[in-house]
């Protein structure tokens, strides 16, 4: 009886159905660094677990609470000999509770959230405060613009939708073809011009 081939489809398939489950095995456990940054996983009587178990749709993974999108709505980082949150923290700008090591402050400061509870070796921050309605700058943002919370203690302006640029005074969308034309357009006469000065200093020699 002759053997099949590799390169026969009932042998490709297999590998090919294999291939995908590990690919999407490993896009699931993808997780963002904060949330490995220390080692183990929260705590069962931590107030983030308790914070995730009261939703279905929330999951806890190793020292985060993650939404179905894998938005951080929990962190969990007590017990880590952590001094400062580290260049993996603002992925958890969306976190409505956070455990942090007692020498490491709450994001933002206390205007930042609602609740800031300090406990011998942690605190606790809780539910983060929008700036935008305590700012009492109605023109912090330009006119065709919007303020939106950005994170603990941070603001940012979102243009309304048909302008952009610089205080979101470009009306329309951005115009792809107009900039690469005229970078590609720069760039042709900069090189056109250095190859003639190139080649005039050759005969000159």
């Amino acid at each position: 009886m002759a053997l099949r081939g590799l390169d026969s489809p009932l042998t490709v398939v297999p590998w090919a159905a294999a291939l995908l489950l590990v690919l999407s095995v490993e896009r699931a456990l993808a997780l963002p660094e904060i949330c490995i940054q220390c080692p183990g996983s929260v705590q069962n009587l931590s107030e983030v677990a308790l914070y995730c178990k009261q939703t279905s749709d929330l999951m806890l993974h190793a020292r985060c609470c993650l939404n179905r999108k894998g938005t951080i709505l929990g962190l969990d980082l007590q017990n880590c000999s952590l001094k400062d949150p580290g260049p993996y923290f603002p992925q958890a700008r969306t976190a409505i509770i956070m455990i942090l090591p007692e020498d490491v402050n709450c994001p933002g400061g206390i205007n930042a959230w609602k609740t800031i509870t300090s406990y011998i070796n942690n605190q606790t921050c809780q539910e983060q405060r929008n700036l935008c309605n305590s700012t009492g700058d109605p023109e912090m943002c330009p006119e065709n613009g919007s303020c939106a919370p950005d994170g603990p203690g941070r603001l940012q302006c979102v243009c309304a939708e048909g302008f952009h640029g610089y205080k979101c005074m470009r009306q329309g969308s951005f115009s792809l073809l107009m900039f690469f034309g005229i970078l590609g357009s720069t760039t042709l006469s900069i090189s056109t011009l250095l190859w003639g000065t190139q080649r005039r200093k050759a005969k000159a020699s």
